[in-house]
């Protein structure tokens, strides 16, 4: 590993600004490393290599010119294969989009280049976003550096397997269950769901529309901070957009870098402090609340009585909304077509079509979400969901009226074995049983590595309410300057 590889975002960035390394050196510093490392991680399922030195290259030119450059400008960066990227392969990880390449870019993407970040690729996830492990990728499951016999999360796995292997300093990911904080938690980085609607779903392949949340991922509360500040705001393509600034996250993250949480008044979710967790997490996860009792900060109990129905509750809106949004890819339009001799209807091509480009946790869910929206079944089951999603709702509301924000472990289990649990579907889904309640209300949540538990990474989550993603900085910086770095093992 290379020094430039082991450095922060915003050290990079100071690097650059500086002139004392170039954009191109660091963009090349992180090529090699990918090259270097990859086929055993598999966490990129495309590298841009000449479209990322011509950025970088791009990027030093400025800066000879004397032109201002961003925070970020010459800085590296992984985005999730579920964001559109202009003439890049845009997968989801899915065979019923190999090889298509999108005509424009998602706003995420374009926000970034205009941030002169460096796009290095893009990263493998769970088909269309759905899982929890990056085992139900299409392309072949993703490796934690922490251990490459075990998962690195999901659905975004490729995006924090690429920040703990250093093969990049910043990525981004989406988040609809857990998909950006779990992995995070897993490999020993740090994920942020933003509040939904602070960042644009332009150019998001869908999976539960009013789930989704694209969002930073990064090795330090602050770069994670520096990229959610350069992604977020409003942006008109997006009906679901806020049209509100994005909250002053660096300063958060920076008053939170001191280590002072003096008048900060955090919540213990009851509900989430022992049952279902592993001895590990749950100890790693009471060494951390102590030491943010340590920096000054109050902590109460504070009972969320519905989280215990979130699971089942986003097992019904969340397949209902993708058997909507999945409907799209019927074999006609792009993507993969199978069966179109000309001796076939149109219903049996698109039939072939999805049975060879769907892998089988997208029919399950498909096929439940499907059954819930029916004639008969709608109001039995998407329709309570929806009441049980209000109910969560309250409960926020309630607890933010007596704290600041609520603190959890991230994932009941740390990392474990690829193959260990994808024969039970339950199981799999147990591991956003911590995170789901936030994206069914619709606030931010931040994972931030907390300790370790048989050798392997601990996550802590914090949760503010919706538009304050400034509170959640400030408490994972001041946690991650007590506790310090979590650093893999060498590959």
């Amino acid at each position: 590993m290379t020094d430039l590889t082991s450095l922060s975002a915003a050290e990079l960035a100071g690097l650059v600004a500086r002139g004392e390394s170039s954009a191109a050196e660091v963009t090349q510093a992180h090529l090699d490393r990918i090259t270097a490392v990859d086929d055993r991680v598999h966490a990129f399922l495309h590298v841009d290599t000449e479209g990322a030195l011509d950025a970088a290259r791009a990027v030093d030119a400025r800066r000879a010119a004397g032109e201002p450059l961003g925070p970020l400008a010459g800085v590296p960066v992984a985005v999730k294969d579920v964001l559109t990227t202009k003439g890049i392969p845009t997968t989801a990880g899915s065979r019923i989009l190999a090889g298509w390449r999108p005509p424009y870019d998602s706003t995420i993407v374009r926000r970034l280049r205009a941030a002169g970040t460096v796009m290095l690729g893009k990263t493998n996830m769970d088909e269309f976003a759905m899982g929890s492990s990056t085992e139900y990728s299409a392309f072949g499951p993703t490796h934690n550096p922490w251990d490459l016999s075990r998962i690195p999360g999901g659905s975004g796995g490729g995006s924090a397997a690429a920040l703990a292997a250093y093969e990049t300093p910043l990525s981004i990911g989406s988040d609809t269950g857990g998909s950006i904080r779990q992995p995070g938690a897993v490999t020993g980085t740090v994920g942020v769901k933003p509040t939904y609607g602070g960042t644009s779903r332009f150019g998001l392949v869908a999976f539960s529309s009013s789930l989704d949340t694209p969002g930073p991922c990064a090795r330090t509360v602050l770069d994670a901070a520096l990229l959610h500040e350069a992604i977020g705001g409003h942006d008109p393509s997006d009906s679901t957009s806020i049209p509100a600034p994005v909250p002053d996250v660096v300063a958060a993250a920076r008053l939170g870098a001191s280590g002072d949480l003096a008048g900060v008044r955090l919540g213990v979710v009851r509900e989430f402090a022992g049952e279902g967790a592993e001895p590990g997490v749950l100890a790693a996860f009471r060494a951390a609340v102590d030491t943010l009792t340590k920096l000054g900060a109050e902590v109460v109990e504070v009972s969320c009585p519905h989280f215990q129905y979130a699971l089942p509750a986003y097992y019904l809106i969340a397949p209902s909304e993708c058997s909507s949004n999945l409907a799209r890819f019927d074999g006609v339009r792009f993507g993969l077509r199978v069966g179109d001799d000309g001796n076939r209807s149109l219903e049996e091509v698109m039939s072939a079509t999805r049975e060879a480009g769907f892998g089988p946790e997208v029919k399950r869910r498909v096929v439940l979400g499907t059954y819930a929206l029916s004639s008969g079944y709608y109001d039995a089951y998407y329709g309570q969901a929806q009441k049980v999603r209000t109910l969560i709702t309250r409960d926020f509301t309630t607890a933010f009226e007596q704290v600041d924000a609520l603190v959890s472990p991230t994932t009941p289990f740390v990392a474990f074995p690829v193959g260990a649990r994808t024969a039970d579907p339950y199981q799999m889904y147990l591991a956003d049983l911590f995170t789901i309640p936030s994206n069914l209300y619709g606030g931010p949540g931040i994972s931030v590595p907390c300790g370790l538990a048989d050798g392997l990474p601990v996550g802590l989550q914090v949760m503010a309410p919706t538009m304050a993603d400034d509170r959640m900085y400030r408490v994972a910086a001041a946690l991650e300057s007590a506790v310090g770095p979590f650093t893999p093992p060498a590959l």
